[in-house]
């Protein structure tokens, strides 16, 4: 059969221009094919048209053709591109990084982080791009808050806040200051820091005390070991040392002042005209002592020819003077002789004396030789009186009759009940005769029937007691001695018992629920009354953080309870709007406003339970809200960005401290209705850093001797290497930041 030559033509074009495609179009990553597509082959010329898939675009139809056997674009230039966000926005006293793409377009994520000493309320710390947006709402940084902090017993505060027990932010200082007669123990200031912490435990007022002190070559009269503010200690030196100052000290809030101390004595070689004495030395310490010798014609100022270093030289002086014998007054006695024309007596010579009536001499006669010697008359005492013991009233009389000398003693034996006077029991030979006399006395006794002991008893069998005898009494259960104890003692004097026995109703330290005592005490007598506090997120059933209660003859006047603190649902203005909504709110929940009709919010966004009720105050919401002036200068800091002659209600500004000097508080302020909140305070860091950090493969620029806080340090990485991370570290609270890394260029 044969073909017309057109037809032939035809065909043999179709199969040698004309080439199908052998598979349907291909999917993509970005776009969605549109139709079905279950065919194997397809004729040259077939479109097959594209959509973007969720969260791309692209201007105009992404249109693919088969040509030539295979699928092309129609427009290579039409491609599905990530659909952009916009700005996440951003949050006062926070920012945001990127932590998911380098764009914000669809698939990145952001999340933010508070500035310091600020926290994030909720938990959702980001925003993701997604199809129609981004996600969750922006995130809110509060300022971090302390617990209010009570007055230390004893002392008080002073404090930045605003009022009194209200909670603090970050940055806000508290001082403390103790009452007369105390003194801190602990900080002096602490600040509440980022985490919401106290920089430091609360300091205690502690009374003032020294401890016994230690002296060297010397010792305390007194075995106390605690003395309290304003106690005298005295002390005493050993031999041969004396008073640093004084011989007392007083017990100061700096310590003993002043300081006991004991300093050595030492005297300079004694000048001693006429005389001579040994041992000669060139320095003589304290109780060192030299003996002397007067030359002839010459004696001893004083009895005796020994002399001692003291502190005040030596002593006696050693002098040596001519010194005659006047004539001598012989007290109970008289010179034998007139001896007119004798006086003054020389050296040696000798006259004869008597004594009177019951005084005789030294050597127990009627009369005797008084000589002159260097020192004076000898004897010294010519005349002693003589006693006699032969009998003694209500006492032992001796069995034969004896004679004393004036100075000489005598030990007696009054009977049962009875005693010298004033309750001795020797006699001494004086010049006026026995003391005391020989006469002994009754002596008083004490008995039991002359005491009743209310709620209390006699834990002895005995029921008289001697003068100066001490017995023992008891209290009954459930009471006590005025000072605490359950028994006591009382002792027999002259004018009868030293004290009437007291027994007093008592309370023990009661148990607590939920709350702690404010004082040491182990026991409490009838009034007394026992201050407590609530543990924290409690309060007493009428509202209150504190309480006290009273002992009483049938026990504590009330239980000593705290419960759970609970917020009741603050009052709003109707503008203000507030979530969660709850009937009552416990410790630590949280509430978040909004303003409804457009308005504005000032104040804060969100308040929390605390145990003393809502805190910051609620916000308000305004038609409109006044704008702020330039901000105040921060002392040894600065603005850190250009100043404006305006600013408008919730602007922030950043703060920076000169270098040297550390920041504490929010490094933002922020204007709110015309006010700008509070600054925070640049505070001089005295502290250093060490040596720079080595790195690797790099050398440091330039190099100081001395890094201060916020010095600055940078690196340079060797040829052939690459640096990885900031070019710097900063000297920050003596510590250095992380140093940069030098890596081989070709691995880069």
């Amino acid at each position: 059969m044969r073909f017309p030559a057109a037809i032939v033509w035809l065909m043999l074009w179709t199969v040698c221009v004309a080439k199908d495609c052998q598979e349907p179009p291909p999917r993509k990553e970005r776009e969605i094919l549109s139709g079905s597509w279950t065919e194997q082959t397809y004729r040259e010329g077939t479109q097959a048209t594209y959509k973007c898939r969720p969260g791309y675009r692209t201007l105009g139809s992404i249109v693919m053709v088969c040509k030539d056997g295979k699928w092309l674009s129609l427009h290579p230039s039409r491609i599905c591109q990530k659909k952009p966000c916009g700005h996440p926005g951003d949050t006062p006293f926070g920012s945001f990084h990127l932590a998911v793409g380098t764009q914000f377009e669809y698939g990145a994520k952001i999340v933010y982080t508070c500035d310091e000493g600020y926290q994030m309320l909720g938990e959702m710390n980001f925003r993701e791009c997604e199809t129609n947006g981004w996600t969750n709402n922006i995130p809110i940084c509060e300022v971090v808050k302390c617990l209010p902090v009570t007055e230390p017993e004893n002392g008080k505060i002073f404090s930045g806040a605003l009022e009194p027990d209200q909670i603090y932010t970050f940055g806000q200082a508290i001082q403390f200051e103790c009452n007369s007669g105390y003194i801190l123990d602990g900080p002096k200031q602490i600040h509440c820091s980022a985490d919401g912490i106290w920089s430091e435990e609360k300091p205690k007022c502690v009374e003032i005390s020294c401890k016994q002190p230690t002296i060297l070559n010397g010792y305390p009269l007194s075995l106390k070991e605690i003395y309290k503010a304003n106690e005298r200690v005295q002390y005493k030196c050993t031999s041969g040392f004396e008073y640093g100052e004084r011989g007392d000290a007083v017990c100061t809030e700096f310590g003993w002042t002043p300081v006991p101390s004991c300093k050595e004595i030492t005297c300079d070689p004694p000048y001693i005209p006429n005389g001579i004495y040994t041992p000669q030395l060139t320095k003589y310490r304290g109780e060192d002592k030299i003996i002397y010798e007067c030359k002839s014609g010459f004696s001893p100022v004083i009895q005796g020819n020994v002399a001692m270093c003291t502190s005040h030289g030596w002593s006696p002086a050693p002098r040596c003077s001519f010194k005659p014998c006047d004539f001598p007054v012989i007290k109970h006695g008289r010179l034998q002789y007139a001896y007119e024309g004798y006086f003054p007596a020389r050296l040696g010579q000798q006259f004869t004396y008597h004594c009177d009536q019951y005084f005789v001499t030294p050597l127990r006669t009627y009369w005797n030789y008084l000589t002159c010697t260097p020192q004076g008359w000898s004897p010294e005492v010519p005349c002693l009186r003589q006693c006699t013991f032969n009998y003694l009233e209500n006492g032992r009389s001796p069995d034969k009759e004896k004679e004393y000398l004036q100075g000489e003693t005598v030990r007696v034996h009054c009977y049962n009940g009875y005693s010298l006077q004033n309750y001795q029991n020797t006699m001494t030979c004086t010049e006026n005769d026995w003391f005391p006399p020989p006469r002994c006395i009754r002596v008083k006794t004490c008995s039991k029937s002359d005491i009743q002991i209310k709620n209390g008893f006699f834990s002895e069998s005995t029921f008289t007691y001697p003068l100066n005898k001490q017995t023992q009494y008891k209290c009954k259960s459930r009471y006590v001695t005025a000072d605490g104890n359950t028994s006591g003692l009382i002792t027999c004097l002259q004018s009868g018992w030293s004290m009437q026995p007291v027994c007093i109703k008592s309370c023990d330290m009661p148990v607590f629920e939920n709350a702690r005592a404010r004082s040491d005490g182990t026991w409490f007598k009838v009034n007394d009354s026992l201050d407590y506090e609530c543990l924290d997120g409690h309060e007493s059933q009428d509202g209150h953080t504190t309480g006290s209660i009273v002992c009483g003859e049938d026990g504590w006047s009330d239980k000593p309870a705290c419960y759970e603190r609970e917020c009741s649902i603050p009052q709003m203005e109707n503008n203000l709007d507030a979530n969660p909504k709850k009937d009552t709110y416990k410790f630590g929940d949280v509430l978040k406003f909004s303003c409804i009709q457009g308005r504005i919010m000032v104040g804060a966004d969100s308040v929390q339970c605390y145990h003393f009720g809502w805190s910051p105050n609620l916000p308000t919401c305004k038609g409109q809200v006044k704008s702020c002036a330039p901000p105040p200068q921060l002392l040894s800091g600065e603005v850190k960005e250009t100043q404006k002659e305006e600013y408008g209600h919730s602007e922030v500004v950043e703060y920076v401290c000169n270098p040297g000097f550390l920041m504490k508080g929010s490094h933002k302020i922020q204007c709110v209705d015309g006010q700008w909140t509070a600054l925070p305070v640049c505070i001089e860091e005295k502290s250093t850093c060490g040596d720079i950090p080595e790195l690797d493969h790099g050398y440091v620029n330039h190099s100081a001797p001395l890094y201060h806080h916020g010095d600055l340090v940078e690196f340079s990485c060797r040829e052939a290497f690459t640096m990885i991370g900031p070019r710097s570290v900063t000297c920050i609270s003596g510590k250095w930041t992380q140093p940069p890394q030098c890596i081989e260029t070709s691995q880069s």
